[in-house]
């Protein structure tokens, strides 16, 4: 599965909210209202996604209809090893000190991470 830029991920997590098969229009309407792309880009973005396996098109009427191929866990989980992978050499130890140094961690956060962690000890 190939990494998206992020003009590409950012109408894949749009389509991925609405949970549904859609249309440029729709997209369209949920895109933040200070990104303004034109129609001709949004098709070049949705064409692109199609060529590397993201989505199916189906014709309705006048609409091209666009579906996931690729579930939004499917990604974020390849795309999150891939990161800390590349750029933290499989430690995620590394990773959370990158993400936390300097701001420390909140008693809230510390929390939630050892509940993660005592999760999967039990699985």
């Amino acid at each position: 599965m190939k990494r998206l830029p992020d003009s590409e991920l950012e109408l894949m997590m749009i389509i991925w909210e609405l949970d549904k098969p859609v249309t440029r229009f729709e997209i369209e309407e949920h895109m933040d209202s200070e990104r303004k792309l034109s129609p001709t880009t949004i098709l070049s973005f949705l064409s692109r996604l199609q060529e590397k396996g993201f989505l199916a098109v189906e014709k309705e009427g006048k609409n091209n209809i666009y579906i996931a191929l690729v579930d939004r866990e499917t990604y974020i989980q390849r795309e999150s090893r891939s990161i800390l992978k590349r750029l933290y050499r499989n430690s995620a130890k590394h990773f959370l000190a990158a993400l936390y140094d300097g701001d420390g961690l909140s008693e809230e956060e510390l929390e939630e991470l050892e509940e993660f962690i005592r999760n999967k000890r039990s699985n």
